[in-house]
């Protein structure tokens, strides 16, 4: 009995000592996901790093449409609190057991889909699929415990992350390290909606040489594609999108052309090919319907490739498509998840494009805003007044 009581006495101090080096600090959650309640700022407290793990202080989180679609209802939880956010950098703070790559003082993006680099999809070159992002929506830590608590209860984190708090701790298999003097609020982006966007047209599309591409929707992933179409040397890019703050903008990123509707642009693609179609299009609207499938495929020419970036509602399963004329036209139709990029290998990579002029980052970002005010950053984001807002923490 004695042995017994000595192991609980040690039991409790341990918790003791764990719950004493829980930090407190701020969060938004979701506590009603799917009703459009919005988002609730307040006190949270965050756990010190377990192995494979690390502790890191956020400069800047991105507001993201994907976010939004917890909010909505469009991608469904059965379960709550959710801490949102899944893009930011910052500089690492702790480091827990076994971690051998980060040190306290790096600079890391997070990256909101996590590669561990041994599974059978990282070894074969695709760690956007790595077998950890499928549980990015679990509701828990890979362990399946939480390291994020509020009201009492545990906090799950958007894709581990939960950038919506100053303060993350994450597996290290989700952070990338940037050199330093990247600036951490612009690195924020690039853990999510540049690499999608720019990989969509880079890697996804496989755009050639002097090709006709479009891009449908110019947010904050449709302008990286552009950016992309323009890396792999696109003779005519046409940003398609109704909203005119966006089409006056495109240009800056590389955009040839501007269309206001999906006819608009069509008409543009008939008088650059001579009636045979773009070579490539892309899909990167906010929310993808299955109506819109049909007059992308239609602009697009025999051969061709049709890339579908955006994220549609999970329920939706009607899609409005002319299957004898894609089938006989050999057209392709790619799907592509985080711009087919591989985090490890493309952070670094755009980070560094930046840094020599060759990718657009500091325009992307419209607006900033306090963590408080990330109900109003949504709604800027819902009304299209931004490319990019972003969440500034410092």
């Amino acid at each position: 009995m004695r042995v017994l009581g000595a192991r609980l006495v040690l039991a409790i101090s341990a918790d003791l000592r764990e719950k004493e080096d829980d930090m407190l600090t701020k969060g938004a959650l979701l506590w009603e996901p799917g009703t459009n309640s919005g988002w609730s700022v307040e006190e949270i407290e965050v756990d010190p790093p377990k192995f494979g793990e690390a502790t890191v202080k956020l400069a800047a989180s991105g507001i993201c449409h994907s976010d939004d679609h917890l909010d909505t209802g469009d991608i469904p939880l059965d379960w709550a609190p959710i801490l949102g956010g899944h893009e930011g950098a910052g500089v690492v703070t702790e480091v827990g057991e076994g971690v051998l790559d980060l040190e306290v003082g790096d600079h890391v993006v997070c990256s909101f889909l996590p590669s561990c680099g041994k599974c059978r999809m990282c070894v074969a070159g695709q760690s956007n699929m790595c077998v950890l992002g499928a549980g990015v929506l679990a509701g828990t830590s890979p362990d399946g415990t939480h390291r994020v608590h509020a009201r009492g209860k545990g906090v799950g984190c958007m894709s581990y992350l939960g950038t919506f708090s100053p303060y993350v701790t994450v597996p290290t298999d989700a952070l990338v390290r940037i050199e330093k003097d990247i600036p951490l609020k612009t690195a924020a982006l690039i853990g999510c909606g540049v690499p999608t966007g720019w990989g969509s047209a880079a890697y996804a599309a496989e755009i050639e040489l002097n090709e006709t591409v479009v891009v449908i929707g110019t947010g904050g992933v449709g302008m990286n594609a552009i950016q992309g179409a323009r890396h792999r040397g696109a003779k005519n890019i046409i940003a398609c999108d109704t909203n005119p703050y966006k089409r006056d903008i495109a240009p800056t990123f590389g955009a040839t052309h501007t269309a206001e509707s999906i006819e608009a642009a069509a008409e543009l693609v008939a008088g650059f090919t001579d009636g045979q179609g773009a070579d490539r299009v892309i899909l990167t609207v906010g929310v993808l319907t299955g109506d819109l499938l049909e007059p992308a495929q239609a602009m697009c020419r025999r051969g061709g490739t049709v890339v579908v970036t955006s994220a549609a509602p999970v329920l939706q399963r009607d899609v409005n498509i002319d299957l004898f004329t894609f089938a006989m036209s050999g057209k392709r139709l790619q799907g592509t998840l985080y711009g087919s990029t591989k985090a490890r290998n493309d952070i670094p990579l755009i980070a560094d494009l930046y840094r020599r002029g060759l990718h657009k980052l500091d325009e992307l970002i419209t607006r900033e805003y306090d963590l408080e005010d990330i109900n109003t950053a949504f709604k800027d984001m819902r009304d299209g007044k931004n490319i990019r807002g972003v969440v500034v923490y410092e």
